[in-house]
């Protein structure tokens, strides 16, 4: 207890560390709310819960490691573990998830709670469990007297998944599958009246998410670590941020994306390091008091 009042009186003390701790939350956040979007993609188009969501991250993580360890430079693992995670993704889905999208919800959460640990067994059992990351050799930038360091490599890891949020909304926007998945998303059963395959829409979605999430992970490989066993947390914090933001609401899915990441490393530097997963899902188990509440108060004013 005291060396949480000690942690706590630090950012009182210090202004000068609180920004330096959203500026890493915002960094690490950004990450998140990539792989939340395409959790939020597969929940409202196929009202699929993808439990296996964080696993896909770890898997592209992996890609980027194995193919940075075999000479490939680590900035073009991004665009690989998006192909490969996209093949991946399809055939998941031909396999298993086109089974389950019709039937209950307990049914698709089982399938997917099934996928996630047999992705998580395949990934120990070929790379090991051992933490690993992908050392960039990119200078650090210093600020205020070096109080506050911002790793080059986390900028473009930023940058990247920057670049990758913008091109998937403007496909989505613009591109003729975008728009038929947002016709799928709002009524499936109107969009098969007016012609469109729903059954392509469905593939194409859960591929494009798999895809996002192995871009996701390339670039977590890239800023942080990664073991077999670590899709969970990823798997909670995107449920956290499409809880709390709502299904198509992107800005929303952003903003609680970073502020996750903040309110993580927050939780770190209180509590102690060991602490930050558990404040994901604190924060999951509060969002989900908070909708039970709103839901509540919406029928008692339809009585």
């Amino acid at each position: 207890m005291d060396q949480i009042l000690s942690n706590i009186s630090l950012l009182l003390e210090f202004p000068i560390v609180n920004l330096k701790i959203v500026i890493d939350g915002i960094m690490i956040g950004a990450l998140f709310a990539l792989s939340a979007y395409g959790l939020a993609l597969v929940w409202g188009v196929m009202n699929v819960k993808n439990l296996a969501q964080g696993d896909f991250v770890i898997a592209g993580g992996y890609i980027a490691w194995w193919l940075a360890k075999n000479g490939v430079h680590p900035l073009l693992g991004v665009p690989a573990a998006f192909i490969v995670m996209w093949g991946i993704g399809w055939g998941i889905y031909r396999l298993v998830i086109c089974r389950v999208i019709e039937r209950d919800l307990f049914t698709s959460l089982l399938a997917t709670f099934g996928l996630a640990i047999i992705i998580a067994q395949i990934l120990n059992l070929i790379f090991g469990s051992d933490t690993q990351s992908i050392a960039l050799d990119y200078p650090t930038l210093y600020f205020a007297d070096g109080f506050i360091d911002v790793p080059i490599a986390k900028l473009l890891g930023v940058l990247m998944a920057t670049v990758l949020a913008a091109g998937v909304i403007t496909f989505m926007k613009v591109g003729r599958m975008g728009q038929a998945i947002r016709a799928t998303a709002q009524d499936a059963r109107a969009a098969r009246v007016l012609g469109i395959n729903t059954d392509k829409v469905y593939s194409f979605t859960f591929s494009l998410n798999a895809a996002i999430c192995g871009a996701a992970g390339a670039i977590v490989v890239m800023v942080w670590v990664i073991q077999p066993f670590y899709g969970i947390t990823h798997s909670i914090r995107s449920f956290v941020i499409v809880t709390a933001a709502g299904l198509g609401n992107l800005p929303g899915v952003i903003a609680a994306g970073l502020g996750i990441g903040a309110l993580e490393q927050y939780g770190a530097h209180i509590f102690g390091i060991g602490y930050q997963q558990a404040v994901a899902v604190l924060l999951l188990l509060l969002v989900l008091l908070i909708r039970v509440q709103q839901q509540k108060r919406v029928r008692k004013s339809l009585q």
